[in-house]
């Protein structure tokens, strides 16, 4: 019986990745603002940052763009601008999806990620996407949501727990039969240290060269004791991240033609 089960379980690698300064090379939430008059933000909606958080702060500046006759058009134009990170387009048409899967955890907005990946072509290389959701109105102003609100993760923003988000997900696709045999989180701030540290010794944790979760990391296991036991190393290319993956995990990527 207990063959029976095990033989309808399909193993895979999971890459996790955050989207801001990690699958692209730039915050599409701070890039947006060059379409705001002069491309700048009023200091009255920079203050309410700290006061209300990153999403609140965002819907105010998603609502000035739309008063200064701002276009979805006009921001879905300038999202394609954005660059995207050195080989993370390389890594995503690498992979082969019959032994891995993919999905995006970030603190953006689903129409920025979405029409990102879909303009570059890449949208079907990303299982799932978690994040804000958003929506255009009738009146073009691009109105955002929390993805969740939450208190039991202190290392998380309210509205988001990457962590909660990635082990909600393992356990879904345990249901579905898929078992994922080894986890990768790919990502470059400091709300990227939750769901790092809910891996494993046999998983991966790719913090960018350069940025904030590196520091943050070895912050958190001087100050507060907290140690991540998944392998960790830096990235400055996505090739970095293939390399490693295909050294430590065979038949992980596409044959080659």
């Amino acid at each position: 019986m207990s063959q029976v089960a095990n033989e309808g379980k399909h193993e895979k690698i999971l890459l996790a990745f955050d989207f801001d300064h990690t699958i692209i090379n730039d915050n599409s939430d701070t890039y947006v603002t060059k379409l705001a008059p002069n491309g700048k933000i009023p200091p009255e909606i920079k203050a309410l940052y700290s006061d209300q958080g990153w999403t609140l702060f965002m819907s105010e500046i998603f609502r000035y763009l739309h008063l200064n006759k701002t276009t979805p058009k006009q921001i879905l134009e300038c999202m394609t601008e954005i660059s995207f990170s050195p080989g993370m387009v390389d890594l995503l048409k690498t992979l082969d999806q019959t032994k891995a899967e993919a999905i995006v955890i970030s603190d953006a907005n689903y129409i920025f990620i979405d029409h990102i990946l879909t303009f570059h072509g890449l949208k079907d290389r990303i299982n799932k996407i978690f994040t804000n959701p958003a929506k255009f109105n009738n009146e073009g102003r691009l109105e955002l949501e929390m993805y969740h609100i939450q208190d039991s993760c202190s290392l998380s923003t309210v509205n988001l727990c990457k962590g909660q988000i990635l082990e909600s997900y393992i356990e879904e696709r345990a249901k579905e039969n898929v078992v994922f045999t080894h986890i990768a989180f790919v990502g470059d701030g400091e709300n990227d240290f939750c769901p790092s540290l809910r891996l494993s010794p046999k998983d991966f944790v790719f913090p960018r060269e350069g940025y904030s979760l590196v520091k943050h990391i070895e912050k958190m296991k001087t100050e507060q004791g907290l140690h991540i036991k998944a392998n960790i190393h830096t990235w400055k290319s996505g090739l970095d991240i293939l390399k490693i993956l295909s050294d430590k995990v065979p038949l992980l990527v596409q044959p080659s033609s």
